[in-house]
């Protein structure tokens, strides 16, 4: 009887193990906050964790608690895919912020089949489905950026036409992340007649008075700033010491921030970039504030990070990521645990139009987004924003778009060629 008794107590903790473990969806962080970019990560992941916190707050995801770890990459690639080696092992969904660790860990999230998400970021050919399906670069990407900094250039010079002749300088963070628009700069300027000019920052950054001295010999009609986090601010000075005027300077999102403008004082006043999420208040910032740190529940020491740039694009990123999970909980069981497998689905079937994201509190907050097998991406659209000195605002009311089909023609041919080289036979997974 005893016997019986012990046999039945083990069961029951057992179960109860269980139970309490297939409750719990965890997610990775392959974070970064330390080094040149970490008050860019700190707000970026600082925002993920709220969001995980508030669902969890009101029952999780169908009763599905959100557990996390986080893994210090300091934005180095062998850093990135040591932490992604040592946490993937419960992952069903990793989103590393850098372009380098996406390109370091690209084999090994397909080998592993764990879907991964590089918002607004990483290899933009991924969007192609059939080829990448378990790459998600999800609401835009770079390459879809570079052409809508063209059309906006083109507009500023009164007309696409206007830009034949014109020079454009792409000062860009010399790795795979600044190199990455290339195709689509170069497709641009052999379409439009324009000479394109490439000057490259050997990161961090802290120093670019031959790389201005090259931009002042050439006297350009722009300059694009594909750069981040300290070389941002070092290049609004060093600009602003060489005479050069901010009108003439457009920046990759990553360098319209509050962390990238406000070191730079005065010589980031007015300056435009590129953005995919809108600025300002909107009702889940509202409710993430009320709840969680009106409450000292918060996940940042620092409370004028949250609602900045950085921050609000993480929590995009959250948002994005538990509706994956929700999509994919439809399918294949509410209270499930998901494995990489289902959120791959999830992540291909996401449909957040203007009504969805109204029921979430992030309505205008990114473009709608559809994604397929098809289209990894979801949307392309874009918005200018700029620095007043003190905050950023949207300068564009309206989602705008460069040349779409241009962007694809590229991206069908680079995908198709990365495919032949891999022995991949695209199409859709069932």
């Amino acid at each position: 009887m005893k016997l019986i008794k012990s046999l039945l107590l083990s069961a029951a903790l057992l179960t109860a193990s269980s139970f309490a473990w297939a409750q719990e969806q965890y997610v990775p962080l392959l974070s970064y906050r330390v080094g040149p970019y970490g008050s860019n990560g700190t707000s970026f992941y600082g925002a993920m964790i709220d969001y995980m916190n508030l669902v969890n707050s009101s029952g999780g995801i169908n009763g599905v608690k959100l557990v996390w770890e986080e893994c210090e990459t300091e934005y180095n690639p062998s850093r990135g895919v040591e932490c992604y080696e040592r946490l993937k092992g419960k992952a069903a969904v990793v989103e590393p912020l850098s372009t380098s660790i996406a390109y370091g860990i690209l084999d090994r999230v397909s080998k592993d089949k764990i879907p991964m998400t590089t918002l607004g970021y990483g290899r933009s050919d991924a969007a192609n489905g059939k080829v990448f399906p378990w790459v998600f670069p999800l609401i835009t990407n770079y390459w879809n950026q570079a052409a809508s900094m063209v059309v906006y250039l083109g507009e500023k010079s009164g007309g696409m036409d206007k830009l034949k002749g014109k020079k454009i300088v792409h000062l860009y963070h010399d790795s795979a992340y600044g190199k990455e628009p290339l195709p689509v700069l170069e497709a641009e300027a052999a379409k439009w007649g324009f000479e394109l000019i490439k000057i490259p920052i050997t990161p961090p950054g802290n120093e670019q008075q031959s790389q201005w001295l090259q931009i002042r010999q050439a006297n350009p009609d722009y300059v694009i700033m594909w750069t981040f986090g300290v070389m941002s601010a070092v290049s609004l000075k060093t600009a602003q010491r060489n005479g050069f005027p901010r009108e003439k300077m457009i920046g990759v999102w990553w360098a319209g921030s509050e962390e990238d403008t406000e070191p730079a004082g005065d010589a980031a006043k007015g300056f435009q970039a590129m953005t995919f999420t809108t600025p300002g208040d909107f009702p889940l910032l509202e409710e993430i504030q009320s709840k969680l740190y009106k409450n000292g529940k918060g996940s940042l020491k620092e409370l004028d990070r949250v609602g900045n740039v950085m921050y609000v694009r993480g929590l995009v990123a959250a948002v994005l990521m538990v509706e994956a999970m929700r999509i994919a909980q439809a399918k294949y069981g509410k209270g499930k645990i998901l494995n990489g497998e289902q959120m791959r689905y999830g992540l291909e079937n996401l449909n957040v139009d203007r009504a969805r994201q109204k029921e979430l509190g992030v309505e205008d907050v990114f473009p709608p987004i559809k994604t397929s097998c098809n289209d990894h991406e979801g949307s392309g659209s874009v918005k200018v924003a700029q620095w007043d000195g003190k905050k950023w605002f949207a300068v564009s009311k309206n989602w705008i778009s460069g040349d779409k089909a241009l962007v694809r023609k590229l991206l069908e041919d680079s995908s198709a060629a990365y495919a032949k080289e891999k022995g991949i036979t695209p199409g859709c997974m069932k």
